[in-house]
């Protein structure tokens, strides 16, 4: 199963939804986002696209109620805090903002952690876990937005990143 992981969205919903545009196109159906969604209304592409959605909460979410009341207007839309255990198919994952609200015993509880906040792409393992960042999917800070796609059965990511002088910021 091929799942979308994305984070800091930072309201851009051109961003957001040409990088759903590129999940959709490799068959992904759910997205695990790590957080700063900021306003509620950075996720209407995820409902416009059908796309089922579980994330948590970052820094930068300054309103959880209004999120999460607009998470519950789609099908297969949750926010959580964060962290959050999720279990798909076989394979435990934790989503978290921050890497460092977590410690390594609960990543070495998890085949597949999700993070945010570091805005640059990164895989790493530590002992069986995968330990994935997915970049920026606003693209404000390295100028480029940024997200992944994630085999959950041979735990392979495709990292992605919108090119073209439009989304350089």
């Amino acid at each position: 199963m091929l799942v979308g992981l994305m984070s800091d969205t930072h309201d851009r919903l051109p961003a957001i939804r040409e990088l759903l545009k590129e999940m959709t196109a490799r068959g992904v159906g759910m997205v695990l986002h790590a957080g700063d969604y900021c306003s509620p209304f950075s996720l209407q592409p995820f409902q416009e696209a059908g796309v089922a959605l579980a994330g948590v909460f970052g820094h930068n979410d300054g309103d959880p109620e209004g999120l999460k009341a607009f998470a519950a207007q789609g099908m297969g839309h949750e926010l959580f805090e964060s962290p959050h255990s999720i279990t798909i198919g076989d394979q435990k994952i934790l989503v978290v903002h921050d890497i460092g609200d977590v410690s390594l015993r609960s990543i070495k509880q998890h085949h597949i952690v999700v993070h945010g906040m570091e805005h640059q792409q990164s895989l790493k393992t530590r002992g069986d876990s995968t330990i994935i960042c997915p970049g920026e999917a606003c693209g404000w800070i390295h100028g480029a937005p940024t997200a992944a796609v994630l085999d959950l059965n041979t735990k392979h990511a495709e990292f992605i990143k919108l090119t073209g002088d439009h989304w350089k910021t």
